[in-house]
């Protein structure tokens, strides 16, 4: 993490979304990497955990304030507060908060906000018809496999991604990140982004349904347009493309590269700086869907002429000729890339690292203003921006409405 840069707090903020509040109930992934790019962005985020907080709070590794960094990873730009929100008293401050808000994203069980008394059809679309109501599922609220929980690798399982990845002999291979999760909340921003849009012509917010499963579906191309369209029944095919060769993994002397070859030009400049030139002379390699179709006969030719290769420095030249070529990175090489410090793909604030904003405005920058910080820390303000007076408060935390960190500031305390 040599080359990680610090990015300065902008205590003002001035982003594309500055102004825009949002009320976050969400937990785990999803919802929460939605709104911190929502709060990347200037918007005012307001996180209200349950008691407990968020459970990903309690999942290593851990950083060196004690802090989980899965958590602190997806949770900067945000105030941290925490209530109960099953009590009554918990659901009023909820509704004070919502007085103004533009968005409200959670991840509650379907019904469970009906069942508070906070349905959006019957209460919340009336109260607040500004609103935009995002509700992230696992599956949806109805249909067969409406309302049942639903979890990454699941659905990655039931939704046909696990059967596409991996090599055939290996048997279907979960992805690697939380893949479907973190398009979920693509989803999710957009949406948002989407209504508030819309609003500006109606007036109105409305109900966004957002699932992990109609995400894993969306991955499925071009798996999913063969087989409707053409009766192509999807096979594993490793780390090579089904539809373009070569657009696969060779060794060499230094370790494994990817070579990324999208079309006859680049297949051309490839063969000429490899010193491979007379495979364009073969029929067997003339357009790509002759080289799909001999994909093996053209890998083993192109791998003798990489096995003495050089990874770093070959990529290094191919991608100087504009053909996508890149030695195969690990994590730890990948952060400290110089591109990656060039990108400022990487924010530092004291002990506090994480991975930057990928999304780049010209004029209005997100910026990182506030650190992810202790379960409830932020109650108190949250509640004054409520309107509750200071001896209200006292008496909330007194009887366990909402919730501050204990003295050490690790924990929730009820008072």
């Amino acid at each position: 993490m040599e080359q990680a840069i610090r990015i300065s707090k902008n205590k003002g903020g001035n982003g594309a979304l500055r102004g825009f509040k949002v009320i976050d109930l969400s937990r785990v992934l999803a919802g929460p990497v939605c709104t911190q790019i929502l709060g990347d962005h200037g918007a005012d985020v307001i996180k209200i955990e349950p008691p407990s907080g968020d459970e990903t709070r309690s999942w290593a590794p851990f950083g060196p304030e004690g802090s989980s960094a899965y958590y602190s990873g997806i949770n900067r730009n945000k105030m941290h507060a925490a209530a109960d929100l099953s009590n009554s008293e918990g659901r009023d401050l909820l509704l004070r908060l919502l007085e103004g808000a533009d968005v409200l994203v959670h991840n509650f069980k379907a019904r469970t906000l009906e069942r508070w008394g906070l349905g959006y059809e019957d209460v919340l679309s009336k109260r607040f018809p500004r609103l935009i109501y995002c509700h992230i599922t696992g599956f949806g609220e109805d249909g067969p496999l409406g309302g049942l929980p639903g979890y990454d690798s699941v659905v990655q399982a039931i939704a046909g991604c696990m059967s596409v990845n991996g090599r055939g002999e290996a048997g279907p291979t979960r992805v690697g990140m939380s893949i479907v999760d973190l398009g979920t909340a693509m989803n999710a921003l957009a949406a948002i982004l989407l209504a508030a849009y819309e609003r500006e012509r109606s007036g109105l917010g409305q109900k966004l349904d957002i699932c992990l499963y109609d995400c894993a579906l969306s991955y499925l191309h071009p798996h999913a347009a063969g087989y409707l369209q053409a009766g192509v029944e999807p096979a594993r095919t490793g780390n090579q493309h089904p539809s373009i060769a070569p657009y696969e993994e060779f060794q060499t002397k230094s370790g494994p590269m990817f070579l990324g070859v999208g079309n006859d030009g680049q297949f051309a400049a490839v063969c000429r700086e490899l010193g491979c030139a007379v495979f364009l002379d073969d029929p067997r390699f003339a357009t790509n869907a002759l080289r799909v179709k001999n994909r093996a006969a053209l890998h083993d030719l192109l791998q003798a002429h990489l096995a003495d290769q050089n990874a770093e420095s070959l990529s290094a030249r191919l991608l100087g000729k504009g053909i996508p070529a890149s030695a195969i990175l690990d994590v730890r090489a990948a952060l400290a890339a110089p591109h990656t410090a060039h990108r400022s793909m990487i924010v530092e604030e004291g002990a506090y690292k994480a991975l930057g904003i990928p999304i780049k405005l010209s004029r209005t920058p997100g910026t990182v203003r506030s650190m992810p910080r202790a379960l409830g820390v932020d109650t108190r303000e949250v509640c004054r921006q409520a309107g509750f007076d200071q001896s209200q408060i006292d008496e909330m935390i007194a009887r366990g409405i909402v919730f501050e960190p204990r003295k050490s500031g690790s924990t929730p305390s009820r008072g």
